[in-house]
């Protein structure tokens, strides 16, 4: 079962549901994802149990609404500062190989045989699966943005003038909501796109906070329930009617170092990520980069994530934003 969102004929949110048969339908009487969320975490219910008790309207071609490009991203706030996406990295059995690929030469320059990238990723390996009632390892962290950043399937990731590089990130994103005591509620799992400046990276690893500055995607719909213990999809850029790069990409336990327990914990550990009515867009790194394997993206290509089990694929254009000039006052 998934949720979504798209943009009704008069500019309202209309929530989406699709049923275990593939019928998508409008959930009545709901204004947004969001709220249905929040109305079902603060009675300690699931999303489905509310959404079947809201009823359903009509039938909802959401093929049609991407081309149309009325797909929204598929849960929103109503305050877009109170939505944050962050992510971990190096949680993926074959991420320390693209990491170590790009920091490899800055330790060999400074005389050192193993990357701090490498020391993380065998820290996982160690104590990222730990048992239950027990605390595992953390995993690297970052934060990307708020709301603000959160772009909608089919509309365009803007790399900033400044940036060096803009690469796609093909990732599994966790979808939470904080309930009014406090407490973290996951909706489900979605398809993401963590946007990043590979290049910067490379420069430094202390560059890693700069680089992930970025705009990210995720969606088009939010898988309910558990994640499979392996999922496979395809990550791929287009150029014009061309496909310039396809890969698989393996997420899941199954082919992680770190379980998802694990990563839960360490994120919402921090009160900070635990304020009442806020949205935690949590995406859990991937193995796989088009930069590794020396693929620069430009402006205009499409980054086309998909993954059997997980709704629609998810699409973006990538576009380079023109010179900002930025001046500070003084007041």
């Amino acid at each position: 079962m998934f949720v979504s969102q798209v943009r009704g004929l008069n500019g309202e949110i209309v929530v989406v549901f699709r049923d275990a048969e593939g019928l998508t339908r409008s959930v009545a009487n709901a204004t947004s994802v969001y709220a249905l969320t929040i109305e079902a975490a603060n009675q300690s219910s699931t999303l489905a149990s509310v959404i079947e008790l809201h009823g359903y309207g009509d039938v909802i071609d959401l093929e049609a609404a991407y081309v149309e490009g009325r797909l929204l991203p598929p849960i929103t706030h109503p305050d877009p500062a109170h939505l944050h996406l962050t992510g971990t990295g190096l949680t993926h059995l074959g991420s320390a190989a693209s990491r170590d690929e790009m920091h490899r030469k800055a330790a060999q320059d400074a005389g050192g045989p193993v990357t701090d990238s490498m020391k993380m990723f065998q820290m996982g390996l160690e104590n990222g699966k730990p048992g239950e009632g027990e605390i595992g390892v953390q995993a690297e962290w970052f934060y990307k943005g708020n709301g603000y950043i959160s772009v909608p399937p089919g509309s365009a990731l803007v790399s900033p003038s400044f940036a060096l590089d803009g690469g796609e990130e093909p990732e599994l994103a966790g979808i939470y909501v904080i309930a009014d005591d406090g407490r973290p509620w996951r909706i489900g799992y979605a398809l993401s796109n963590e946007f990043s400046d590979h290049v910067t990276e490379r420069i430094n690893y202390l560059y890693l906070a700069h680089s992930k500055l970025r705009p990210a995607s995720f969606g088009p719909e939010i898988r309910l329930g558990v994640a499979p213990e392996d999922i496979r999809g395809t990550s791929r850029i287009k150029r014009g009617n061309a496909v310039i790069y396809e890969k698989p990409f393996l997420t899941g336990e199954a082919n992680m170092s770190h379980s998802f327990a694990n990563l839960e914990y360490h994120h919402f550990k921090y009160k900070l990520n635990r304020l009442p009515g806020d949205i935690q867009i949590h995406m859990f790194g991937t193995a796989t980069l088009s930069f590794t394997d020396g693929v620069r993206a430009e402006d205009g290509d499409v980054f086309e994530i998909e993954a059997e089990g997980f709704g629609l694929p998810l699409r973006n254009t990538m576009k380079v934003a023109d010179e900002e000039p930025i001046v500070v006052g003084q007041l």
